[in-house]
C-alpha cells in the first residue's frame, strides 16, 4: 500500500502563495489518483483537487478553480499543490489521498490511502 506524506503548511497572509507537498512511498503504483481534501475545525472533510494517472487530467471544487493547481513529479513520487490568492476561508488541515478509482472522485471513502495532514492558516 502507498504510503503519503504531507509538508509546506504554515502561516501566510490572505493573498499570499503557498506550495504543499505529498510525497508517495511504498508500493506507488497502488494508486490512480491522487487527491487533496481538506478539512477546517468543526466542518467535513471536503475535496480540494485531484489529478489522475497517467493521463494528468486534473478536477477541481468550484471553491479553490482559478487559485489552486495540482501538479507531480514522476520521478520524484511527489505531488504539489499550488495555492494562489489564499483567503483565511482557505484555513484547514490539509491532507493527501490517494485512489484506484477510475475517476477522481470527491467521495472521502473512495480514498484507501491517506496522510497525516498539514496545517494552513490564512490570516486576514
Amino acid at each position: 500500500q502507498v504510503q503519503l506524506r504531507e509538508s509546506g503548511g504554515r502561516l501566510v497572509q490572505a493573498g499570499d502563495s503557498l506550495r504543499l507537498s505529498c510525497a508517495a512511498s511504498g508500493v506507488t503504483f497502488d494508486y490512480s489518483i491522487v487527491a487533496w481534501f481538506r478539512q477546517a475545525p468543526g466542518k467535513e472533510r471536503e475535496f480540494v483537487v485531484g489529478i489522475r494517472w497517467p493521463s494528468g487530467r486534473t478536477d477541481s471544487a468550484d471553491s479553490v478553480k482559478g487559485r489552486f493547481t495540482i501538479a507531480r513529479d514522476n520521478a520524484k513520487n511527489t505531488v504539489f499543490l499550488q495555492m494562489n490568492s489564499l483567503k483565511p476561508e482557505d484555513t484547514a488541515v490539509y491532507y493527501c489521498a490517494a485512489s484506484m478509482g477510475l475517476f477522481t472522485s470527491s467521495v472521502r471513502n473512495d480514498y484507501h490511502s491517506w496522510g497525516q495532514g498539514t496545517q494552513v492558516t490564512v490570516s486576514s
